[in-house]
């Protein structure tokens, strides 16, 4: 398969399996990425996804022009998964927290995959680029409208403009990457940011995700009085009652999600 996807206490983890492309993403590629994530919005049980790469080489290169079926800017561009490049880039229905692994180059649509996560931990050997330009094509799939909206316009035109590539530091001053570690060290690191994930209610995640990916384009006070469903449902949860309970108890809480 060119896609890995396990669960294990809570936990999923999607790895593109393609190594000897780059983890590039093919046609067959890109919709066992939808099938997972529609796959993942319809388990409950699921309360963390960990998206990366196969090797350590490269997170995702982005589409695989050498599995090119023809189609010319238009075609492809009226093609497009309506939620973004592999199925994450734009996804607004997936509630739970995605932490992108970037263990490697995270390329065209790979860049767009890792600003389509929640949460970004990077090895220092990652580097991160939208150099569609440079092959005449554009970062249509998410990059193009994303990026000048996640740091300053000029830094983002400046990418796009020139195909550059930036290094993993970088990308975290700008706020791209939570975290930057040695590559020997990114698992751990990985593994800690899932464990602060799980300590969290996941109705309270849902909610914080939801008016994060709903409201950025509206003004605080405009964002602050919409009635999301996701707020609505952590705020009148068992979950709720149980974390205060828990803290004036000095115990652990024992999260239900409801």
């Amino acid at each position: 398969m060119s896609v890995d996807f396990s669960i294990d206490d809570g936990v999923a983890r999607v790895t593109l399996n393609r190594p000897d492309r780059m983890n590039a993403v093919d046609e067959p590629t890109e919709n066992e990425l939808e099938r997972i994530w529609t796959e993942i919005e319809a388990n409950s049980a699921i309360r963390c996804v960990v998206l990366t790469g196969a090797g350590d080489r490269a997170f995702c290169a982005g589409a695989d022009l050498k599995s090119d079926d023809g189609k010319t800017g238009i075609e492809y561009w009226t093609s497009l998964n309506p939620n973004g490049f592999g199925g994450i880039a734009l996804r607004q229905s997936l509630k739970v927290p995605v932490i992108g692994r970037v263990n490697g180059v995270a390329l065209g649509g790979g860049m767009e995959m890792a600003l389509g996560c929640d949460i970004v931990i990077a090895s220092e050997t990652a580097r991160f680029g939208l150099p569609e330009a440079k092959v005449g094509r554009l970062p249509v799939a998410g990059g193009i409208v994303m990026l000048p909206r996640l740091i300053p316009q000029k830094i983002a035109a400046g990418l796009m403009m020139t195909g550059r590539l930036m290094p993993a530091n970088e990308a975290a001053s700008y706020g791209l990457a939570n975290s930057v570690v040695p590559a020997a060290d990114l698992d751990a690191e990985v593994d800690r940011w899932v464990a602060d994930v799980l300590s969290c209610a996941p109705l309270a995640l849902a909610a914080i995700k939801a008016t994060i990916k709903q409201t950025s384009h509206l003004a605080a006070m405009e964002a602050s009085q919409l009635k999301l469903p996701e707020l609505l449902a952590a705020l009148g949860s068992e979950d709720g009652e149980e974390g205060v309970a828990a803290f004036r108890e000095k115990r652990p809480p024992q999260w239900k999600g409801r």
